[in-house]
């Protein structure tokens, strides 16, 4: 299933406004509220549309102040452990002090990345026969598969 024509421009804006917020932080740390602005606009937008964005994407950003999170620049991250066999990684936002705890599995898997979790690379149903799948070549989704959302990445 292809992105329609507004949402492929929308996850562009969102992709640039990201990207800016990034290069003006990391170039001069004393533009946080400019950087905090692109990210407030990309939050709004993308609830504006009701786009989902990566969660690699959302993982950088402080939800109470849509302030990006960049270690050592406007964030500071800490291992922590709460028994032996639980590893967290605990990002704090400078600007307000909110803390984000995020599980830190190395075996761990986001749903997004699982071959079944992509439309195109789903399987037919065992026992299909070559000419149903050329008569239908949309595959069935249930309510628990969700299409794949483009990604909003930084370019270094």
């Amino acid at each position: 299933m292809a992105l329609q024509l507004k949402d492929k421009d929308a996850y562009q804006r969102l992709n640039y406004l990201y990207q800016a917020a990034h290069c003006v932080l990391s170039q001069n740390p004393e533009n946080a509220e400019l950087a905090r602005f692109y990210c407030f606009t990309q939050r709004t937008i993308a609830r504006r549309l009701v786009l989902r964005q990566d969660p690699s994407v959302k993982r950088t950003l402080c939800k109470k102040c849509c302030s990006l999170l960049i270690p050592g620049v406007s964030a500071t991250t800490r291992q922590r452990k709460k028994n032996s066999q639980t590893r967290f990684t605990v990002t704090r936002c400078l600007s307000c002090g909110q803390s984000k705890k995020l599980l830190n599995n190395p075996d761990y898997c986001l749903w997004v990345d699982h071959p079944e979790a992509q439309l195109d690379k789903q399987k037919t149903a065992p026992g299909a026969s070559s000419e149903n799948q050329t008569k239908d070549p949309k595959p069935e989704v249930s309510q628990s598969s969700k299409p794949s959302t483009a990604k909003a990445t930084v370019s270094t």
